[in-house]
């Protein structure tokens, strides 16, 4: 069965891209590049879903805003 998640991807302070899915409790991981990122992803979707059992929390993607705080 196919499912689809979002994966929010930021990149960090060394450089590395990270990637973090809301909807699988502790699913993240890294990478340095986009392409080796993708992989990585995937591979964490399938070991979180195998430790949850299937189990997941069902929450709809609204957006991601940028917000300036200071002077």
């Amino acid at each position: 069965m196919k499912r689809e998640f979002n994966v929010i991807i930021e990149r960090d302070e060394d450089g590395f891209f990270v990637a973090t899915v809301p909807e699988l409790k502790g699913c993240h991981t890294q990478a340095k590049t986009l392409d080796v990122l993708m992989k990585r992803v995937r591979e964490a979707i399938e070991l979180c879903l195998e430790v949850e059992g299937g189990k997941i929390s069902h929450s709809e993607f609204v957006g991601v805003q940028r917000i300036v705080v200071g002077a």
